[in-house]
């Protein structure tokens, strides 16, 4: 394999999927010949001491009155390219770190690959000029890697001439999701949070729009009204949180929430072995939608049937009727109460969804298959197991 720079704006310890993509990614390569260039945050020397790949942190964009601002991590590349001896760059985004690679590429002959998550092809789309440098951008990668199906569809609506240069490499959940935890564990928790004897409603999301948490509010009465016992736990923070939590309130259903902020990635896995059910009710929102959403990937790798909403990616994750629900919530606002109530009442078929769901993980989600189709720019992977 080659020695391969992953260029990020999104890394641990900050919360979110682009972060958790990349460090798993990076752990499922030959850690031998992968360093990763990362933004500057709290809590970082902590996190790099226990990977087992090289991370170095810089600020990797000027500040915002100094353009363009991409122009400093030119130089940041450049000096590990020659310190690291990097054959290869994978960037995440296309914009604004995919203009540093084509001046690389341009400069310095170094070969680079753009992995896109979705809001950069929504950015990168949204003006002629803005498409014209995403266009330059991809014209010099050897490849494009998109996180689903919808993603690469989006892009060549746009950009058709790049057909030939676009791949699907689907995120992976961490494998020891795959593995229980201690019922102790998992006890304990559901003690310190009051659930004992409740069905419980688990949702793992950046607060933003186009999730659907206040639709998910509105059918709460709904689904109380058929399933008393039932607890909805909220794990994630954002821009949007006071609005939802204020929301919660003045419907007086703060006795049936039970909010906990964000949580370390690593500590997720046991309120998903908590829960009845994942839900989370997506839904497109000025023309953004889903990539895919890695936190259903998660759901399933525990084995929890999914109620998702319908939104770009989301059916590539979650297979309706067989690994979950899905639901056009605008067009079918009924049946978010009605699938959520089933499932809690039907013990039997939620566990079939959950089983069927954590097979699909085992069999097509898993790193050694997904990071394969990069074999032909990056070489023979000797994966890490």
């Amino acid at each position: 394999m080659k020695k391969i720079l992953i260029t990020t704006l999104e890394y641990p310890p900050q919360i979110g999927g682009i972060a958790t993509y990349v460090h798993q990614m990076a752990q499922a390569l030959d850690t031998e010949k992968v360093v990763v260039l990362a933004p500057k945050m709290k809590g970082d020397k902590e996190w790099d001491e226990q990977v087992k790949y090289k991370v170095i942190r810089k600020n990797q964009l000027f500040p915002k009155f100094i353009w363009p601002r991409w122009i400093k991590v030119i130089f940041q590349i450049r000096k590990i390219v020659k310190q690291e001896g990097i054959e290869i760059i994978l960037i995440n985004h296309v914009l604004p770190i995919g203009y540093a690679g084509w001046f690389i590429k341009k400069m310095f002959k170094v070969p680079y690959i753009i992995v896109s998550h979705g809001t950069d092809i929504l950015m990168g789309t949204r003006n002629a000029w803005k498409t014209n440098m995403m266009k330059k951008v991809v014209t010099l990668a050897e490849q494009i890697i998109f996180n689903s199906e919808s993603l690469r569809r989006h892009f060549l609506r746009v950009l058709p001439e790049f057909e030939n240069k676009s791949t699907v490499s689907y995120p992976c959940p961490d494998k020891d999701l795959l593995i229980p935890p201690l019922s102790e564990k998992v006890d304990s928790l559901r003690r310190m949070l009051a659930l004992e004897g409740k069905k419980v409603m688990l949702t793992v999301s950046r607060m933003d729009e186009g999730k659907g948490f206040p639709h998910l509010v509105r059918a709460l009465p709904a689904i109380l009204k058929s399933e008393p016992h039932a607890v909805w736990v909220i794990i994630g923070d954002g821009p949007k949180r006071k609005e939802i939590l204020d929301d919660i309130q003045k419907h007086s259903l703060q006795n049936v929430v039970r909010y906990i902020g964000e949580v370390p990635h690593q500590d997720l896995k046991t309120y998903y072995y908590l829960a009845d059910l994942f839900v989370l009710f997506t839904h497109p929102d000025e023309g953004r939608e889903e990539g895919l959403g890695l936190v259903f990937l998660e759901a399933a790798a525990a084995g929890l049937p999914v109620v998702a909403g319908k939104s770009g990616g989301v059916e590539e994750a979650v297979v309706h009727t067989q690994t979950g629900v899905i639901i056009d919530i605008r067009q079918q606002a009924m049946a978010m109460s009605d699938s959520i109530v089933a499932l809690l009442h039907n013990g039997d078929y939620a566990s079939q969804l959950g089983q069927q769901a954590r097979a699909r993980i085992e069999s097509d989600f898993r790193w050694d298959h997904q990071l394969q189709k990069l074999e032909p720019w990056i070489g023979n992977i000797n994966f890490q197991q």
